[in-house]
């Protein structure tokens, strides 16, 4: 009961009343010829038997009464610590501390406990609750707030990561510095296919992880900053790939460790728009080892631009503002992520190539158009004509632009191998240099610096991101 509430009160037999009294400031009612009752602070489910026992001190018999909370008076709360808007709240004494917490915005993923919240009265701790009880089976301490109450989110501290085969991923706070997998399992509830938990804690500066049976779970115990992984044996032994593109079937299939590209192939209903003779395959490894690749480049450009040396005023000049616009070129290079590409010919045994957990299959369409991109004056995409050599379409987008550098003009063939061409190379006659349907046209930039040093890094990062990203970036 608070301050402002409302009571009905009926009173009948030997003396009768009937009124609707509220609760002054001293907490207080008055009954004509009974007195001041004291309510405030009181739970509603004792309201009765609480003016019952007053009446009963000057009516011994044959007075009954009937009270009930009429009305109740809005008491304000806060609620601060790890909430997304620490705050003053209005609400009922009879409110929830769930519905205060969700007034606030509710806990802050990561940062605020589920298993330590406080409430303070008059700087008094009078009540810690732990949320995971009622997350587990709905069970919620019920008490009732006052004006002025303090709700306290404390922050998280003892923690693990939980990740796999469980309905509830994320992290789970531990309610003491040790607890024991099996105890973890009856919050985070691993699915049924789960028969396997994998452990991760860090041991003498390294990270060390182990594999176990869901038999052993209460054998084990996890301490702050464990990662605590649960998945199937299914899992061990299958590994998951996408299959995109011209195709009837799901994009995603689970397959054996072991199965072949061709074995895939072999199982897809291709349509008659389908181009499986240009097969593309990206796999996450490739692209890691492209990363990494541009990324020693770089760190070798950076180090060639920072350290050359300079013989006059003039020059140095130079050589800081070059310094600034390569600087400007490594951030946009470090933005690029690589495809990971595995290129396909149709001389490839396909039964050799076995796949890998992550792998994409795109079965592209059969395509008549001839993309022309870089440094042309007019990039296009281009029907196909039999017979036009690169120059040719090249001229059919306005020609080479100013800053064309003939010598790394790319032909990407439909499969994603990479050909390079020279401009008015009269002499080569290689039918890889054939333009076919399907096929892209890359004209590099020049790079405008005096130290051949960095001409050749830069022209060869150019290379790289535009064969491994199918990217055409300008140096500067």
């Amino acid at each position: 009961m608070n301050v402002g509430d409302v009571i009905s009160v009926k009173m009948w037999g030997a003396y009768e009343f009937s009124s609707e009294l509220s609760i002054d400031k001293q907490g207080n009612i008055f009954i004509p010829k009974v007195g001041d009752v004291h309510l405030l602070g009181l739970p509603n489910s004792e309201l009765k038997n609480k003016i019952q026992s007053s009446i009963k001190r000057v009516f011994n018999n044959n007075v009954y009464i009937y009270a009930d909370l009429k009305q109740y008076q809005p008491i304000s709360v806060f609620v601060s610590g790890s909430v997304q808007k620490v705050g003053l709240y209005k609400g009922l004494s009879t409110d929830s501390l769930l519905q205060f917490i969700d007034k606030a915005g509710g806990i802050i993923r990561g940062q605020g406990s589920y298993r330590n919240i406080t409430i303070l009265r008059n700087k008094q701790v009078i009540k810690n609750i732990d949320l995971y009880s009622f997350l587990l089976n709905g069970q919620i301490d019920m008490f009732q707030f006052k004006n002025g109450d303090v709700v306290l989110v404390n922050p998280v501290r003892n923690f693990i990561e939980v990740g796999g085969d469980v309905n509830r991923p994320y992290i789970f706070e531990l309610f003491s510095d040790s607890t024991s997998v099996q105890e973890v399992m009856r919050f985070i509830m691993p699915k049924p296919t789960a028969n396997r938990f994998m452990l991760t804690k860090w041991e003498n500066g390294q990270e060390i992880t182990n594999e176990y049976p869901l038999n052993q779970a209460s054998n084990l115990f996890v301490t702050k900053g464990t990662k605590l992984k649960f998945f199937s044996d299914y899992y061990v032994n299958n590994i998951e790939i996408k299959i995109e593109g011209e195709h009837r079937g799901s994009k995603k299939r689970m397959v054996k460790k072991g199965t072949s590209l061709y074995g895939i192939l072999s199982t897809l209903k291709f349509t008659p728009l389908s181009d499986i003779s240009n097969i593309h395959l990206y796999r996450k490894s490739v692209a890691n080892t492209q990363k990494q690749l541009i990324e020693t480049m770089l760190k070798d450009l950076e180090a060639r631009a920072f350290t050359s040396d300079s013989s006059t005023v003039a020059e140095a000049n130079i050589r800081n503002k070059e310094s600034e616009m390569i600087m400007k070129f490594v951030e946009r290079v470090r933005k690029v992520k690589p495809l990971g590409q595995v290129i396909i010919s149709n001389e490839d045994n396909l039964d050799k190539i076995y796949l890998e957990e992550g792998d994409k299959i795109v079965i592209p369409k059969h395509s008549n158009i001839i993309v022309v991109q870089g440094e042309v004056n007019i990039p296009n995409a281009l029907a196909y004509k039999e017979n036009y050599t690169i120059d040719d379409y090249v001229d059919a987008c306005g020609g080479y632009g100013e800053r064309a550098n003939m010598d790394k003009i790319l032909l990407i063939k439909a499969n994603g191998r990479v050909v390079q061409h020279t401009s008015g190379d009269f002499f080569s006659d290689s039918s890889d240099l054939k333009v076919e349907a399907g096929d892209s046209i890359l004209v590099l930039g020049k790079t405008d610096s005096k130290n051949i040093l960095i001409t050749s890094s830069v022209t060869q990062i150019l290379y790289q991101v535009a064969v491994g990203a199918a990217v055409v970036l300008r140096a500067f």
